[in-house]
């Protein structure tokens, strides 16, 4: 199936036009009457600023990933039995998009001849499924055989995890996302190294900020990730979870499984896991507190789950 030829969207990989696909481009929004289908519940778009950090999260849980165009209604078809299949599982599966016509070196990368194309991907490593546009028979399969196979094959590989819902995403008709928040120039530095996967550089830079403004809540909550990704970014998963269930009592080992949970998206388990340990393990306290509290500057200072845990935390400290 990985064969099948593609079509190009309307300006291909290569730079030549392809009138074809310019009979269809639309001009409707995604989510809009006409336009693509939204993201929302276990489907997400990525581009090339967020495709690492999503690699990296397919340690965590599989991941479908549709390579398309968002303004080429050849692609929605798939784009929409995908999103629907995905949604279904809740979370044993994500389907992360990237529209190639904004984002071409993942297409380059992938070595993908066009869109639509469909990959699936475990542990970081991407396993091609689709090149071009399927049949209903092909698209049939890939949703009841593939997936599931997907799924069992990342359950074999110790790729347990769930993936994050995202809330209040955009559905059908529901009007686009905010434009994505602009970078302070003083932050700029810091973040270019975070894209560029120097995770410990990235760290200190925000440390630095930090420094020179305690009340940045920016660079606090960049920091945090920074050194998150810089520890587990790169971790095995098998390796890390195995260790923890062999070693219970053993604070480094439940503090890096907590860093693959967060890394997956899974906030609620992090802290739970580490809150946990914590009321048996009284000792631990410091370097349990520090993680936390490392981890609390993560999600929305409002989220209900982050104020949840500072009261056990603080509970269990006294």
């Amino acid at each position: 199936m990985a064969d099948k030829k593609p079509f190009n969207p309307g300006m291909s990989l290569a730079g030549a036009v392809d009138l074809e696909a310019l009979k269809h481009k639309v001009d409707a929004e995604a989510g809009q009457a006409g336009g693509a289908p939204a993201a929302g519940g276990y489907v997400i778009d990525t581009d090339e600023s967020t495709f690492q950090a999503m690699v990296q999260t397919s340690a965590t849980f599989p991941i479908l990933l549709l390579l398309w165009v968002t303004d080429d209604d050849r692609c929605f078809g798939i784009a929409r039995k995908l999103g629907e299949a995905v949604n279904k599982l809740e979370g044993k599966i994500q389907l992360s998009r990237i529209d190639i016509a904004k984002s071409p070196t993942i297409a380059q990368a992938l070595q993908a001849q066009g869109a639509p194309a469909l990959y699936g991907l475990i542990g970081g490593r991407p396993m091609p499924i689709l090149q071009g546009v399927p049949s209903d028979a092909e698209l049939d399969q890939i949703v009841e055989q593939l997936i599931p196979q997907l799924i069992q094959m990342a359950q074999q590989a110790g790729v347990t995890g769930t993936a994050p819902y995202q809330e209040g995403a955009a559905g059908e008709g529901a009007p686009a996302a905010p434009a994505a928040e602009a970078i302070p120039e003083s932050h700029a530095k810091a973040h270019q190294l975070a894209q560029e996967g120097d995770y410990a550089g990235a760290a200190a830079e925000y440390a630095k900020l930090m420094e020179a403004d305690p009340h940045d809540v920016r660079a606090a909550r960049e920091h945090a990730k920074a050194l998150l990704l810089a520890r587990s970014g790169s971790a095995d998963v098998r390796v890390v979870r195995a260790a923890a269930a062999e070693a219970p009592d053993d604070v480094d080992a439940q503090l890096a499984v907590a860093d693959i949970d967060m890394i997956g998206g899974q906030i609620q388990d992090a802290f739970d896991r580490l809150l946990d340990f914590l009321a048996g393990h009284k000792a631990d306290v410091e370097p349990v507190r520090k993680r936390l509290l490392e981890y609390f500057s993560i999600p929305d200072a409002k989220d209900p789950r982050v104020a949840r845990a500072r009261r056990r935390l603080a509970t269990l400290m006294y």
